[in-house]
This record gives C-alpha cells, sequence and structure tokens, in this order.
C-alpha cells in the first residue's frame, strides 16, 4: 500500500463536523500538508515570532525607557521660561575649550547658571514629595543655595576670599531688598483692593536669626577698630570669627529643629489655607536625584568659569569686582526664590513669600558663611567674619530696615518700593567702589591657635 495520502483523501468525519484540529498526513504532488490544523507556513511564522518575543518585550523596554527620559526632560528642561538660556551652558564649555575670551566665558557662564538654579530648587521639591516634610525639609534647606554655597567654596579654593565674601553678602543683601522688595511691590499692586496680612512670628524668627548674624559679623570689624590694625589683632579677630562661627552654626541647627519639629505650625500654616490646591510629583524620585545630581555637577563647572574668569570680566567691562560679585552673581543665585516668591505675593500668600526670602538670607547668614569660615580653618587659609566697614554697615541697615518693615504683620506697595529702592542705592554704592587687584586674593595660610 501507498504509504503516502494526497490531501482528499486525508479528509477525516472531524473536518466535515466543522473541527479544524484534524490530522493529516503528509502531502504529494506539491499538494501542501496541514499538521493538527497547521500549516508549515503557520508553524514556521509561529516559530519565529516565539524566538522574537525576548525581542519584543526588549524594544518595548526600550521604548518606554526613552518616552520616560523624554517626558523628564519635558518637565525638567522645558518646563521652566528659562528654557530660553539653557544654550548659554554648551556655550561657556566651548569657550573655555577654545580657549575664547574670558569675558566671554564669564557672560555664558552666568548666564547658564540662571536656569540652573531655578531648576535645582524645582528638582528638591520634587524629591520633598517622597522623602516627607522632615527629610524634605532639610533638603530645600541645603540645596536652596547650593549655587551660592558652590561658587563661595571655589572661590574659597582658589583664595579669592574677596570675591566670596561680597557673594555671600550679596546673596543676603539681594534676599532682603530685591526679592522680598519685589515680591512685596508686585503683590501690593496687585491686590490694591484686599488688605495683605502675614504671620508675624515667622518673620520675628527670621529678624532675631539674622540680628544673630549681624552681630557676629560686627564684632570682629569693631573689634580690630577699637584695639587697632597689628598681627596680634589679625590673630584674635581670626580666633573670634572661628568661634562665632561655631555659635552661628549651633544656632542654625536649633533654627531647622525648630522649624521642623518643635514648632513647625509657625511656618506650615500658609499650607494648611491651601489644601484644595494639594500639588502631587510629576516625576519620580530616582530621576530627580539623577537630574539633580547632573545639575549639581553642571553648576559646579561653570561656577568654576566664573570664579576664574570675574576680575577679566571686571576689566574688560570697566565693572568693579564688588559690584559683580555683589550685585550680578546674587541675581543668578536667587533666580529660583526671586520667581518663586514673587509668584506667590500675586496670590497674595505673603507667608510663603516671606518664608522663602527671608528663609534663603538666614541661611546665608547663619549656615554657609560660617561654613565657609570652617572650611578655610580646615585648609589653613586665613578667613574671618569681618566684611569690612562699607559691607558690614550695608548690611546692618538692610537688616534693620527689612526687621521695621515687618514689624505690623501688613504689607502693601510702598513698603516692597522703599525696600527696592534701598537695593538700587546700595548698588550704585558698590558699582563704584573699587578695591586693588592684589586684595582680591588675600588670603594666605595661617597658623596658630585655632588653625590646625
Amino acid at each position: 500500500m501507498d504509504q503516502h495520502y494526497s490531501q482528499a483523501d486525508r479528509v477525516s468525519p472531524d473536518l466535515e463536523n466543522g473541527d479544524v484540529n484534524y490530522k493529516v498526513g503528509f502531502s504529494v504532488n506539491n499538494k501542501e500538508v496541514c499538521v493538527n490544523g497547521k500549516t508549515p507556513q503557520n508553524i514556521s511564522s509561529s516559530i519565529l515570532r516565539n524566538k522574537s518575543d525576548p525581542m519584543l518585550v526588549s524594544s518595548s523596554a526600550r521604548f518606554q525607557m526613552l518616552w520616560h527620559f523624554l517626558t523628564n526632560l519635558q518637565e525638567v528642561i522645558l518646563g521652566t521660561k528659562l528654557v530660553v538660556l539653557f544654550p548659554a551652558i554648551p556655550l561657556a564649555i566651548a569657550a573655555d575649550y577654545y580657549k575664547f575670551g574670558r569675558p566671554w566665558i564669564f557672560a555664558l557662564s552666568l548666564l547658564g547658571l540662571t536656569p540652573l538654579a531655578e531648576r535645582v530648587s524645582f528638582l528638591t521639591e520634587q524629591i520633598a514629595y517622597f522623602t516627607g516634610p522632615t527629610v524634605g525639609g532639610l533638603l530645600n534647606a541645603t540645596c536652596g543655595n547650593a549655587t551660592e554655597l558652590i561658587i563661595a567654596l571655589f572661590a574659597l579654593y582658589q583664595n579669592k576670599i574677596h570675591v566670596l565674601k561680597y557673594s555671600l553678602l550679596g546673596s543676603i543683601l539681594s534676599n532682603l531688598l530685591l526679592v522680598l522688595g519685589s515680591s512685596l511691590l508686585c503683590g501690593g499692586l496687585a491686590n490694591l483692593k484686599r488688605e495683605q496680612r502675614y504671620d508675624r512670628k515667622q518673620a520675628d524668627v527670621n529678624s532675631l536669626l539674622l540680628l544673630l548674624g549681624l552681630l557676629c559679623h560686627m564684632l570682629p570689624l569693631m573689634f580690630r577698630y577699637a584695639i587697632g590694625e597689628g598681627t596680634a589683632t589679625d590673630c584674635s579677630t581670626l580666633q573670634l570669627s572661628r568661634v562665632s562661627s561655631i555659635v552661628m552654626l549651633i544656632a542654625y541647627v536649633a533654627y531647622i529643629f525648630f522649624q521642623l519639629k518643635t514648632h513647625r505650625q509657625l511656618f506650615d500654616a500658609q499650607e494648611e489655607e491651601d489644601d484644595d490646591e494639594e500639588e502631587k510629583a510629576v516625576i519620580g524620585f530616582w530621576s530627580a536625584f539623577t537630574w539633580l545630581a547632573g545639575m549639581t555637577i553642571i553648576i559646579a563647572l561653570l561656577s568654576e568659569y566664573v570664579v576664574g574668569t570675574i576680575e577679566a570680566a571686571s576689566d574688560s567691562w570697566g565693572i568693579s569686582v564688588s559690584f559683580i560679585s555683589i550685585i550680578l552673581l546674587p541675581i543668578v543665585g536667587n533666580a529660583a526664590e526671586h520667581a518663586g516668591s514673587i509668584i506667590f505675593a500675586f496670590k497674595n500668600k505673603l507667608d510663603i513669600s516671606l518664608g522663602v526670602a527671608l528663609g534663603s538670607a538666614s541661611q546665608i547668614s547663619m549656615f554657609v558663611v560660617p561654613l565657609c569660615v570652617v572650611v578655610a580653618w580646615t585648609m589653613h587659609i586665613r578667613m574671618d567674619l569681618d566684611f569690612s566697614l562699607l559691607e558690614t554697615g550695608s548690611l546692618a541697615f538692610t537688616i534693620i530696615i527689612t526687621a521695621f518693615t515687618l514689624q505690623d504683620g501688613t504689607s502693601h506697595y510702598m513698603k516692597g518700593l522703599l525696600l527696592f529702592l534701598c537695593y538700587i542705592v546700595i548698588a550704585a554704592c558698590f558699582f563704584v567702589h573699587k578695591i586693588p587687584q592684589n586684595q582680591i586674593s588675600e588670603g594666605k595660610p595661617f597658623t596658630g591657635l585655632f588653625s590646625a
């Protein structure tokens, strides 16, 4: 008997009954064979599909990763109106690589730092949604002035003590007069028919911190003028500054504990009034952390460019180093605080605006400045809290004027206008103030009683 069967000969009653899972033998005379209801083409396609399943899964995973990255890119990079300044970052790097003029490197780096400072603030807020209020508050306190801190550390590393002191002083002045003043001005104009009120308790705590910082800045200055110039005076001033810096750091740690633990209700009162507008994180924790780490590295790079080219920019533009350090650098570093404070003032949320401006100023005065003194101490570099007469006087009048402005718990546009005009006057003062180039890097190694 012929062992081969044609397809016609193999039709079973199951097929006639509509069963597609019939068994079929081989084909002959170029007739198609079916095995368990499947043709060779179907079997081949099934095998190929099974083999390609891992490839499909891998392709889908890559697509999801790409989509996730593009979504984060849109939120982090394109989610700010300062996105037009991001091209300045690669331009600054290229200008340094191809040895362009140092003033160009300074200008491009300054422009590139502006959106980075704002985005760092945004990313710390995103991380705070996942870490909880306590850790989130500490993170915001640490990263809120990351740009100023990095610039200060690079200035310290390059022994440019005057640039360091000027930039930190300018950040305090900018927060108290420019940021707070423009916020009260814009908020008052936007709410002319409504009385603007805020909680004085929060403002009082920050004012006391600022006054303590002012005392620690004034004592070395007064000590030097009381005792007179000399090597012994310089040594005593340095020792006093280092002890005062430790006291300031202790006071700031106590303030953080006071703010986040024992009297948190004073600082969170404004959030309770706005429960309906609860916000959620727009990117994940690890995504925000990765972006924050990357942007911090870029900020460090641009900060090094800024500190290294500031004197060249001053000579080329005919602008004093003091004006660039006290006015221009803090405006860049405080871009995030400035924008956020004004937006909250427009919404008549002065408690938040005051918390942003006063909190940032207190952090610079009570944490960043004494931290730089301690770090300089470990590097055997002489840095004290004597910011000279003109600078310390400007700081004293700024803190006193701000404290008087906030004493009654109400606000209107006139208060903001006066603070803003005070900033203009101080800016004009430092615009005409010039120091010799040989004083810009006056930090010298020092060994003595507190120099270990």
